[in-house]
């Protein structure tokens, strides 16, 4: 099993948690269900999820799991594979059974490709291994539930004189077209997908460029001005893309 002392950055997972920043739009709804029998990673997961504006609920062993499972399903799972009672496996099946559309992120201990290759047959979403990095998990839950609930984006969108057409990867101002970069476009479509929505730098980083290829947060802001300068008719001042200080941006449309 994991100890906290094996977590990258303890003590602990709590002083990482802290840093990283709010997640003001998680709706109040949003339940973690965190299935793992160590009680020092059961306290540091619930740590960093709460500080996040999620709920959190624990379960010891996979039978606990499977009763609270079907009382109500959870917006998604944290499932440890090695759990006394039912193993990781089985709870994953029957998660899958009562709800296919709710994610399931598996923490292992083994980096074994059949490994993953079977959780994945199984039906989870993802997984994460032991030791990890809070930063990354929690960025990993949060795309898992973002797959399960973003709305579908009409191919052509517009806000004051802008025309989009993300099909196309062309954007009219004014009746001029506007070329924009690969990147810029994935950045405005998910900023679209996201109206009204505080969005963190580090979101952007995971849902534009990837968890897995970490540029700096820098880059976001580059990207961000590129918008402005490209989309709104006072870049000085935007209306479009307006920045939350100390957190990310926000796209007003």
């Amino acid at each position: 099993m994991l100890t906290t002392s094996e977590i990258p950055g303890s003590p602990s997972i709590h002083s990482s948690a802290q840093k990283l920043p709010h997640r003001f739009s998680t709706p109040a709804t949003d339940r973690i269900l965190v299935v793992e029998d160590d009680r020092a990673v059961q306290k540091a997961l619930k740590r960093l999820f709460e500080a996040e504006g999620y709920s959190v609920q624990i379960a010891p062993d996979g039978n606990a799991a499977v009763e609270i499972f079907r009382a109500g399903a959870p917006s998604a799972v944290v499932l440890d594979l090695r759990l006394p009672g039912l193993s990781g496996r089985e709870v994953c099946r029957e998660f899958k059974t009562q709800s296919p559309v709710t994610p399931i992120i598996v923490l292992s201990a083994t980096s074994d490709v059949s490994d993953k290759v079977l959780l994945l047959e199984l039906g989870a979403d993802d997984y994460v291994t032991k030791p990890f990095s809070p930063r990354e998990l929690l960025a990993r839950v949060r795309a898992a539930l973002r797959r399960t609930i973003r709305p579908k984006t009409t191919e052509k969108f517009a806000f004051a004189e802008v025309n989009v057409d993300f099909s196309k990867m062309e954007v009219l101002r004014e009746g001029k077209a506007i070329a924009l970069t690969a990147q810029e476009f994935k950045t405005l479509k998910f900023m679209v997908q996201n109206p009204e929505r505080v969005i963190t730098r580090d979101e952007l980083l995971n849902e534009v460029w990837g968890y897995h290829n970490y540029p700096s947060t820098r880059t976001v802001d580059n990207h961000i001005l590129k918008l402005r300068q490209k989309l709104e008719r006072a870049p000085a001042n935007p209306v479009h893309f307006r920045t939350v200080h100390g957190v990310g941006y926000k796209f007003v449309g």
